[in-house]
């Protein structure tokens, strides 16, 4: 199997089918195979997401606001958007073995196993998403993952930095914040399932900021750097002030954030 040829179509199909069963081809390869990445391999840049001609791209700023979630289209917004964002995930933890060929084989089968979990978080989303009338692509989308995969392409730890222990980490505290929301209309059939859904998600989240948790502070060591660097390159991307009002103090815990960590992010207590 050509490993690099059937990631870069991995990447680059926006069909759910076919990006499941060549992320799974390549970790089978990966789980048997000592990989040799040919000398002369280049990675491609792309221009554009995967999900380009799936979905209309818009700015942030113009996305609908994720409210009323007491009518199905109120729902099926916010479901579209994490959907979304499980999408996006998909294609970091691919874009991540496929960008960095050179880290260790167990690089590759982390994120590789972490893309085949998000795929089946988003099309555990999907369903629920179309129980509901939709499908992936019927709302507005942004590229916001997709620019910071081309900004940190050059640099596994920046990645690793801002991706998993940036970004995925944020999910961490958010999820809990949306199931609080929808709490009080957990009777309803469908609320239920899209709770039961994120709960799932939240778990296997944690152990994705985990992984890149534990590849970051292995860049960190490697080079002798101080892992407070985090923190300089969470400045470095305008992130280091958004910090979020609610800390999912021990979720963090267990993906691998300190306590001095967690409380500089935000959080009033950690013990």
């Amino acid at each position: 199997m050509n490993f690099e040829q059937t990631l870069y179509l991995a990447l680059t199909t926006d069909d759910i089918n076919i990006k499941e069963d060549l992320t799974n081809k390549c970790f089978s390869y990966c789980s048997e195979n000592i990989l040799q990445i040919p000398s002369d391999f280049v990675p491609v840049i792309f221009d554009k997401p995967s999900y380009f001609n799936k979905c209309n791209i818009v700015d942030p700023k113009a996305l609908p606001k994720r409210n009323h979630l007491e009518t199905t289209e109120g729902l099926a917004t916010l479901i579209h958007a994490i959907t979304h964002i499980e999408y996006s995930a998909i294609d970091l933890a691919l874009d991540a073995v496929y960008r960095f060929y050179d880290m260790p084989l167990q690089f590759k089968l982390d994120w590789l196993e972490v893309a085949i979990e998000e795929i089946m978080h988003f099309k555990m989303l999907n369903a629920i998403l179309e129980e509901l009338g939709h499908q992936y692509g019927d709302f507005d989308v942004h590229q916001g993952y997709f620019d910071i995969s081309r900004q940190t392409d050059k640099s596994v730890l920046e990645r690793m930095a801002v991706v998993p222990r940036y970004y995925e980490a944020s999910g961490l505290d958010v999820n809990p914040q949306i199931m609080i929301k929808l709490d009080n209309k957990r009777k309803i059939p469908i609320v239920k399932k899209i709770i039961d859904a994120l709960h799932v998600i939240l778990e296997e989240e944690i152990s994705h900021v985990g992984k890149g948790d534990r590849w970051f502070k292995f860049l960190c060591d490697k080079n002798k750097i101080n892992h407070d660097i985090y923190f300089d390159i969470l400045d470095k991307f305008e992130l280091i002030k958004k910090h979020r009002p609610h800390i999912n103090v021990e979720a963090r815990k267990k993906a691998g954030f300190t306590c001095s960590e967690i409380k500089q992010l935000g959080a009033k207590e950690c013990n």
